[in-house]
């Protein structure tokens, strides 16, 4: 009960800053008259959360509940299921390709960081 108490508070902030992104990036979108302009801030949202879940590899309260609010596979879903077939299909493969990428770019700059630092680290000691 505990966890799930810690995720869900991770989650209301997760679902407010999605939120937040949303209203402000969907202005932008609409504005620039972009096609589907609803998907476009919901990929940068899920592109940029994979990245931090990559980057950051959180625990219960950022990972599930922070960066799990945030991201949204159900708005994702509901998007898809509105567009015709080639337009589903596209958003599938852009967003599953994006948020894969996402997710390993975020865990090779983490990796490459930690080796910069433990390779600064081992310098300093054989001065």
């Amino acid at each position: 009960m505990k966890e799930a108490l810690i995720v869900g508070a991770g989650a209301v902030f997760g679902a407010f800053a999605r939120w937040g992104l949303s209203v402000g990036l969907g202005s932008l979108t609409a504005a620039a008259a972009w096609p589907h302009a609803e998907i476009w801030p919901l990929l940068l949202i899920n592109f940029v959360g994979s990245a931090l879940l990559g980057y950051f590899q959180p625990g219960l309260f950022w990972g599930k509940g922070v960066l799990g609010g945030f991201t949204s596979f159900s708005t994702f879903a509901t998007a898809t299921v509105a567009m015709t077939a080639w337009g589903a299909l596209g958003h599938v493969t852009l967003t599953v390709a994006g948020c894969i990428a996402s997710y390993v770019l975020g865990d090779a700059i983490r990796t490459h960081r930690m080796r910069r630092t433990a390779d600064g680290l081992e310098g300093e000691h054989n001065a």
